[in-house]
């Protein structure tokens, strides 16, 4: 039997990774950092690779794990990979499939959600001014902000690596406005550093339940804040869906 290849990263991965592998399909999982590859459980037929790939190590990474199948689990965010291996299996006809993890629905038409289609909309206009700013957008998007240090209290959540540490500190984030923690996050954890803080304001990316965005909704509106949301990246995908089962049927009528 072939294996697929999962894209990943997320915990969707994680769930798609052990259903493929209890159907007897063997399975190489790629993700960048070796933090990532701690969160996988040990399958028999399960592999972990580490590592960025290219353009230029694609087809021998596909040949050398006999791959016949892509499944793209990536984050909402992870834009770069995800156009990587829709080129590449446009021009291997390797099949490729996106699981694309669900947008948090509000029906509540709260007021303290401002939807903005991107960084650069936040950062050019006047929502942060004078505010008390709780980022969760991601260390590698800190940069941005390092302008505002002088017009707004930031604080940012962060991975807990030396390299997201390093750069929200290069950035002007102080340790006393800084956390390192790996989400998931509970939401009494996320209550009780707001209100430490005195959080004014908070800045999230629209990264799905997975990533947090419901709880973040809730406590907004609970306590009375607002919340800017910035909008996914805009993404073509040749075939998607939202449905874990969907998704592993398609693996499983593409291994031979």
């Amino acid at each position: 039997m072939t294996t697929v290849w999962l894209i990943g990263g997320t915990s969707e991965s994680r769930l798609l990774a052990q259903g493929l592998v209890k159907r007897g399909v063997e399975c190489v999982v790629t993700v960048t950092t070796e933090p990532a590859r701690s969160l996988y459980a040990t399958y028999p037929g399960l592999t972990v690779w580490v590592g960025k790939l290219k353009g230029s190590s694609l087809d021998e990474f596909t040949r050398s794990h006999d791959i016949s199948v892509i499944l793209d689990t990536s984050h909402p965010w992870a834009v770069k990979i995800s156009q990587l291996a829709i080129a590449f299996s446009e021009c291997s006809q390797i099949p490729y499939l996106r699981y694309e993890r669900p947008p948090v629905t509000d029906d509540s038409g709260s007021s303290q959600i401002v939807t903005l289609d991107s960084f650069a909309t936040l950062v050019s206009g006047d929502y942060l001014t004078d505010q008390r700013v709780f980022l969760t957008v991601g260390y590698q998007r800190l940069p941005l902000f390092q302008p505002w240090q002088h017009q707004a209290t930031l604080f940012a959540r962060v991975l807990p690596s030396a390299k997201s540490i390093q750069i929200a500190q290069e950035a002007g984030f102080t340790s006393d406005r800084l956390i390192a923690i790996r989400p998931p996050i509970p939401e009494a954890l996320e209550l009780a550093l707001w209100q430490h803080w005195q959080i004014s304001l908070v800045v999230t990316k629209a990264s799905g339940n997975a990533g947090g965005e419901a709880i973040k909704r809730q406590l907004c509106d609970r306590l009375g804040i607002p919340l800017i949301t910035i909008t996914r990246p805009k993404m073509s995908y040749p075939q998607q869906t939202e449905d874990i089962e969907e998704a592993i049927e398609f693996c499983l009528s593409h291994v031979i």
